[in-house]
């Protein structure tokens, strides 16, 4: 091995700046400790409230239906885990699923509080190591949450394996822009309102600053096309939304 793989190896990105492999995935639980609190109230004003959008898109394409268990993924506050126990009824379950402790509860209190009880579980996990059994989801679900993964190829592989045969992935994240001339507003506003938004309504500049910059960090809509297909996904295509600012993967297990 060169060292040049030996240092690829040894750290990773952590926003723009390189980090050991190790300390990753605490400074990223940092950041969402951080802003777990404000989080709902700061992806409004981020996105005019498109999210929800976006979100809802995910949810009426997802196939899901009565019965079903599914797994919401780096699921936060649970926007798509309180649609989702709605749809599977009380023969289906959902997991929701976070690495983040202040996520997770926040989502158990805020579903807890709308009346979602009995067809809902909140496991704290690891992405890249899921501890659930093979071949056990009709549909797993990852909104904005596998850009912040050290090992983006290992989660993958790991939600395939969870996946039943047929089963779906689909996977919401920030993406590249295709439209002409939108990199250039995309990045004014990434780098200058989003960390002043940051700084006063939650009092943290310097979180919202890597959200940033881990948007640009994460692989285009191509390359993470390519990654689910090595991973064992079939049928993998995507959708660009908001002029590919955002796109929904999907892909299946067949």
């Amino acid at each position: 091995m060169s060292n040049n793989e030996q240092n690829t190896q040894q750290t990773t990105h952590f926003g723009y700046q390189q980090v050991p492999v190790e300390e990753k995935s605490n400074k990223v639980a940092e950041v969402f400790h951080s802003v777990a609190d404000k989080y709902d109230i700061m992806n409004d004003l981020m996105s005019g409230g498109i999210h929800r959008l976006w979100k809802k898109y995910t949810i009426d394409t997802s196939g899901a239906k009565r019965g079903d268990t599914i797994l919401d993924l780096a699921g936060g506050t649970g926007d798509l885990a309180e649609k989702f126990a709605r749809i599977v009824g009380s023969e289906g379950k959902v997991i929701l699923s976070d690495i983040n402790e202040s996520m997770l509860e926040n989502g158990r209190k805020r579903l807890t509080d709308r009346g979602i009880v009995g067809n809902i579980d909140y496991v704290l996990a690891d992405a890249q190591d899921l501890p659930f059994p093979d071949n056990h989801f009709n549909l797993v679900t990852m909104a904005f949450g596998l850009r912040n993964v050290t090992d983006k190829d290992a989660a993958l592989r790991s939600i395939f394996r969870t996946l039943k045969p047929g089963g779906k992935l689909m996977v919401l994240e920030f993406s590249k822009p295709v439209v002409p001339g939108l990199n250039v507003l995309y990045d004014q506003y990434s780098f200058k309102l989003l960390p002043l938004m940051g700084k006063l309504i939650a009092n943290d500049a310097d979180s919202y600053r890597y959200l940033a910059e881990s948007i640009r960090m994460h692989p285009d809509q191509e390359t993470l096309k390519g990654m689910m297909e090595d991973a064992g996904f079939e049928r993998v295509s995507y959708h660009n939304m908001t002029g590919g600012i955002v796109a929904l993967h999907s892909g299946y297990k067949l």
